[in-house]
């Protein structure tokens, strides 16, 4: 590592390999005569896009400002719709059951738990619309802005869904023209390392080997540095994620003026569940499931009978593919001067969208601390490890969470889940804690957590789950006046913006017209 340069060497396309690529570049840019950072991606000629990780969180919205990609462009090339929430049908007792976990925070938050309030009153109707009206713009098909707002700006909190591979293509020309990033295309036949096991340099099989200080390994499941090279153990978490398996369609809309739904639909089903995430000309629908428990005709079969069952769809399904993966990550995420970001670092069902959002997050991470030095490298690769094995934790529990407070036991599936010997010993923990009082913003220990208390409860009450041992917090009576005109004033504004919202396919109309 020379000083004051520094070369990150990018292994590994796709979306993984361009956001990080693009996301350091960034925040790293070519100038200066103090600190220069050069931007290389090298992928092969061979392989696909995993095509997967069509949801986002609204951390999006923040990586593209940063990248410097315009609103307008990105929704009109990656075919992108908005996304304010996931729906969950079927998850509580395998019925006509729903629940929202939207993006927006119940009312007050932060200020006031209204989950107390909720409570004292006897839990009146679902909670999330007790505090929030994003679950009923999602009902109604509606988007979360206004037409006249600025980019990126927002009524109702919202990421994105998004075609996968329209987006690694609109990265790769964005990071290559505007970003600074090399690029080359290239297989790489061999590792050269520096004597104490650092990497000094991919070998290509065509053209020179390729020098670097810091390697990032975006290179999928094949993990071709940190699996292959490093041998660093994979820790599997099938014992508590049972799905290994996804089956995946794309099916177009029955016509162009199809409503164009702002949520992520999880439907529960016997021996897993369907996603359904709709862009503005198709929907991405899959099936996940346990392959121990189930056969993949089998959920073929359900999946079809999804797809066939819904007159809003063209009914001529393309399936695309199958994905198999074992569920769970690595043992370390950064060795020597490999980090691995993306499926080469962990991959699990697609539940909650983290995919990308992990993504983001190890980027931005690597960007804003790269290291100068070997010493300082050193530090930096103890608190990311330590600081990604804590969010997989995290990742893990949450996504546990909604199996083991489902009441199904019509599958042995549904029954496996709710066995206690498959929950970790940390879910178990919350659980009892949130037996007696909600979840609340100081309840962990993590600095920088994925899922806030308000996640957490909406996907807890949403469930159905209710505090045995409830016990009023002692600032609820003190705080009934500033209770009652927060839930006040979220009721009318609430009823105000549902009025005025256009619904996704007006918006785009709109925005399409626009760009004509």
């Amino acid at each position: 590592m020379q000083k004051n340069i520094t070369r990150v060497v990018v292994v590994g396309g796709g979306t993984a390999g361009w956001l990080t690529a693009g996301i350091i570049a960034a925040k790293n840019p070519l100038v200066g005569e103090n600190r220069h950072t050069e931007v290389i991606l090298v992928e092969s000629p061979d392989v696909k896009n995993l095509g997967v990780g069509e949801g986002t969180w609204p951390t999006m919205r923040d990586t593209l400002r940063l990248l410097g990609i315009a609103e307008k462009q990105f929704l009109s090339e990656c075919e992108a719709s908005f996304k304010q929430a996931s729906k969950f049908v079927g998850w509580q007792q395998g019925g006509e059951d729903k629940y929202y976990h939207p993006f927006t925070a119940p009312a007050g938050f932060g200020a006031v738990n209204l989950v107390e309030a909720w409570h004292d009153e006897g839990c009146p109707g679902d909670f999330e619309s007790w505090v929030c009206a994003q679950g009923m713009a999602c009902e109604r098909y509606q988007a979360p802005k206004m037409p006249q707002l600025p980019e990126y700006a927002y009524n109702f909190n919202y990421g994105y869904h998004l075609s996968a591979d329209k987006f690694v293509a609109l990265l790769h020309r964005h990071c290559t023209e505007q970003l600074g990033v090399q690029y080359k295309s290239a297989h790489v036949a061999g590792i050269q390392s520096h004597p104490d096991g650092a990497i000094a340099a991919v070998e290509l099989a065509q053209g020179e080997p390729l020098a670097g200080d810091l390697f990032i390994d975006c290179s999928g499941f094949s993990a071709r540095l940190i699996g292959q090279h490093y041998n660093v153990p994979f820790v599997s978490k099938r014992h508590i994620l049972f799905n290994d398996t996804a089956v995946a369609a794309q099916v177009n809309h029955a016509s162009d003026q199809t409503p164009i739904a702002s949520c992520t639909v999880a439907t529960a089903k016997p021996h897993g569940w369907v996603w359904d995430i709709a862009l503005q000309s198709r929907r991405g629908i899959g099936h996940v499931f346990a392959s121990e428990l189930t056969t993949e005709t089998q959920a073929e079969d359900a999946l079809r009978a999804y797809i066939s069952s819904d007159e809003s769809l063209s009914q001529k399904a393309i399936m695309s593919r199958t994905i198999r993966f074992d569920p769970g990550h690595r043992a370390r995420f950064w060795e020597q001067n490999c980090v691995a970001i993306g499926v080469s670092a962990g991959f699990v069902e697609p539940l909650e969208a983290t995919a990308l959002v992990l993504i983001e997050k190890s980027a931005e991470w690597i960007a804003d601390q790269l290291p100068r030095s070997r010493a300082a490298m050193a530090v930096l690769r103890k608190r990311y490890n330590e600081m990604t094995d804590a969010r997989w934790g995290e990742i893990i529990d949450f996504i546990k969470l909604h199996y083991v407070l489902s009441e199904r036991r019509d599958s042995p599936y549904w029954q496996a889940h709710a066995d206690p010997a498959s929950w970790t010993d940390s879910l178990q923990e919350a659980l009892q804690l949130w037996q007696s009082q909600p979840p609340g913003l100081l309840e962990t220990n993590l600095r920088q957590e994925l899922f806030s208390s308000a996640s957490k409860q909406y996907v807890l009450y949403g469930m159905g789950f209710r505090s045995h041992d409830w016990q009023p917090g002692g600032t609820t009576s003190l705080r009934k006046p500033l209770i009652e005109r927060v839930r006040r004033e979220f009721l009318h504004n609430g009823d105000k913006l549902l009025a005025q919202l256009p619904t996704n396919r007006e918006y785009f109309n709109r925005l399409k017209a626009a760009s004509a």
